[in-house]
């Protein structure tokens, strides 16, 4: 068999949503055309087209009335319903995929498997805020490491309760950020210098997404081309995390203390 001809047998299967529907239905149980017919609310004109091309494909056979699956037919079935997971997924993921990947990224795709993805919508634009903003104050009495390529005063309150609370706070910024937090932000750039819990650190590469991480919890913020934060994984899958300890590593390693960085401005 060429290629072209798996080509077909597929596009042959999702040319038409009867089509899956009568092979999932079989492989529930054997079924005759009549029962299938009112399973798939079809015509029995077309079940039999469908059960006809079916079996040209050796997808089922038919024993005594009834129709039944084969093995091949059933791992066609199964290969069909991955790729409409997949497909379902990318749905999901794309935009949060996209926008790491624009920025290399490199996340691992295990990141797609699982969690829970929180996307700003035109409709509410603040939605990936908020959540890292109530991440934060969930961070209360916990040790949080932090990535942020922006600063914005929901993110400094929530920091500030979470300090509050008994929580230790390590964030690197890049130095764009850093200009913004003193200009903008001085009770914020004061307490991060002057207070024991909080460690303050300005990367010497530009930082085009966010990293937090406490516990066994990592979130990865994809921002657009705009800097606005509009999406949110939380996850708390081995690579994911493992992989956010890396870059956490790898920004914090190449960054410098804040009070270093304004002495020398």
């Amino acid at each position: 068999m060429t290629g072209d001809d798996g080509h077909d047998g597929a596009a042959y299967l999702s040319g038409s949503p009867v089509r899956v529907e009568i092979l999932r239905a079989l492989r529930r149980e054997p079924r005759r055309p009549a029962d299938l017919t009112a399973a798939v609310d079809a015509t029995r004109t077309t079940v039999q087209r469908i059960l006809a091309g079916f079996r040209e494909r050796d997808w089922v056979v038919k024993r005594g009335a009834a129709y039944h699956v084969t093995p091949t037919g059933t791992r066609v079935h199964e290969a069909y319903e991955g790729l409409l997971d997949e497909v379902e997924r990318a749905d999901r993921f794309g935009q949060f995929a996209a926008e790491l990947e624009r920025v290399g990224a490199d996340i691992p795709p295990a990141a797609l498997n699982a969690g829970d993805l929180t996307v700003a919508p035109d409709r509410n634009p603040l939605a990936a805020v908020d959540r890292i903003t109530e991440l934060l104050r969930k961070g209360s009495g916990t040790e949080i490491r932090a990535v942020s390529p922006v600063v914005i005063q929901q993110f400094n309150d929530a920091a500030t309760e979470a300090l509050d609370a008994g929580a230790e706070i390590t964030l690197v910024i890049d130095r764009d950020v850093a200009e913004t937090s003193v200009d903008s932000f001085e009770s914020a750039t004061d307490r991060a210098l002057n207070n024991e819990d909080a460690t303050v650190y300005v990367s010497s590469e530009q930082i085009e997404y966010g990293l937090f991480r406490y516990e066994d919890l990592a979130c990865v913020t994809a921002y657009d081309q705009r800097n606005n934060p509009r999406c949110v994984l939380e996850s708390r899958d081995r690579a994911v995390t493992e992989w956010a300890d890396e870059r956490f590593a790898s920004f914090l390693n190449d960054a410098r203390p804040l009070s270093d960085v304004l002495e020398d401005a």
